[in-house]
């Protein structure tokens, strides 16, 4: 699919400042932006050093150019871009007339950067009482709770240890732990921090009030976790790697197929019957070792053994054919697979954007978010660094002698 026409979306009219770098709060800001909300990524002089990041398409534009890598146009499109130097006063003094007219402020910058800049939240909520800043950190702002661990940087798989999914996460039940693939330690604190601007942002329009709105990365990874915090507080037994099962459901997991693996779920008894009896095993429905949940968990080796045993006698495809759409079942895909598949691209989850100088476009992976009246998207492609910071601040009512000015002393670029 290519970009999606032009429609405003939901967000249309709210305006965000971009001060991210990396995954998450890039991540975050591009769920404002694709929903219609007017990010205007803000970078520093030479650019997001992301835009270095790889893989680069033939042809397309490197950082010396001004240009970006898969990874910076994936979770930067439907941005603008200026550049400014925080550093310098006229930069600060910029970036305080941009906030007197936004909605909001987003960065993830450790804690106390902000305020080194003097460009803290007391400061720009005095500037813009109506802002929305929201902070996204490893382990929180300080104003909201201090934790012990304030001041450690914090990546994607800092946030998946300390947050508890990957001491659940294991290809063999009690082994070792295993790092989630995607990067769900980044993902899933900017997913809350997108939900807490919008949350924030309704507040503020029916108030004039904004607030601060803090995201700690691994407590976010520990909300999605909900599951090992109640089973703790019930048994006091601390969950272990689980492996490809579920501990609480049988048949429940991935089982292999005769060209690969397939996830096959029984969630409750009703489902227990119709595998059976596509199994060609009736009897199984109401042999009392296996008719209800409990009694399965139970004998879990038993169960599991005769559903791959049947599993690895099928392909992925006659599995499809055998159980799809009457018991919860999905063949693992691959990349390649993907692509193939026609659900992603009537669902327009595959979309092709434009990469400056390479031989083709550029897919990305779309929005799961769909609204019938204002559909959001991926509309066009990521942005060069400071494309848009002569139009943006002309908008924000800098005079061409102010936009020169600020150009001479490298301000902006």
């Amino acid at each position: 699919m290519t970009p999606a026409a032009v429609v405003p979306g939901a967000l249309d009219g709210l305006v965000v400042l971009d001060l991210t770098r990396m995954l998450a709060g890039p991540y975050a800001t591009m769920m404002l932006a694709d929903q219609g909300a007017h990010v205007i990524k803000i970078e520093p002089p030479g650019g997001d050093l992301t835009r270095r990041n790889g893989p680069h398409p033939d042809g397309a534009l490197k950082i010396g150019e001004r240009g970006f890598g898969g990874y910076f146009a994936s979770i930067n499109r439907n941005k603008d871009s200026i550049t400014l130097d925080l550093k310098k006063p006229a930069g600060k003094a910029t970036l305080l007339r941009l906030v007197h007219k936004a909605d909001v402020l987003v960065e993830n910058y450790r804690a106390g950067v902000m305020e080194r800049l003097g460009l803290g939240y007391e400061v720009l909520i005095a500037e813009n009482p109506r802002l929305v800043y929201a902070a996204l950190r490893g382990f929180g702002d300080p104003r909201s709770g201090a934790s012990p661990y304030a001041n450690w940087p914090a990546y994607g798989p800092v946030a998946q240890a300390m947050g508890g999914i990957m001491g659940i996460t294991g290809a063999v039940p009690g082994g070792p732990p295993t790092k989630i693939g995607p990067g769900v330690g980044d993902l899933v604190p900017a997913t809350f921090l997108a939900y807490g601007v919008a949350a924030a942002c309704w507040r503020a329009q029916r108030s004039g009030q904004g607030q601060f709105v803090d995201v700690s990365m691994v407590d976010a990874v520990l909300a999605l976790c909900e599951r090992l915090v109640f089973q703790y507080s019930v048994s006091g037994v601390a969950p272990g790697p689980e492996g490809n099962g579920h501990p609480l459901l049988c048949p429940f997991g991935l089982f292999a197929a005769k060209d690969g693996f397939v996830s096959l779920g029984v969630p409750n008894d009703r489902f227990w019957v119709p595998l059976a009896h596509r199994m060609g095993r009736p009897a199984l429905a109401i042999d009392p070792r296996y008719a209800s949940n409990d009694a399965r968990v139970q004998h879990r080796a038993e169960v599991e053994a005769i559903v791959g045993g049947w599993t690895a006698r099928h392909t992925k495809a006659e599995l499809a054919q055998m159980l799809g759409g009457d018991i919860p079942f999905g063949p693992v895909f691959s990349a390649a697979d993907i692509f193939e598949d026609p659900h992603f691209r009537i669902r327009e989850m595959l979309v092709e954007t434009e990469q400056p100088g390479a031989a083709r476009p550029l897919t990305v992976a779309g929005t799961p978010v769909r609204m019938s009246q204002t559909p959001g998207g991926v509309r066009r492609r990521a942005p060069l660094t400071g494309e848009h910071t002569d139009s943006t601040l002309a908008a924000f009512g800098f005079a061409p002698a102010e936009i020169a000015a600020l150009r001479a002393d490298q301000v902006i670029q």
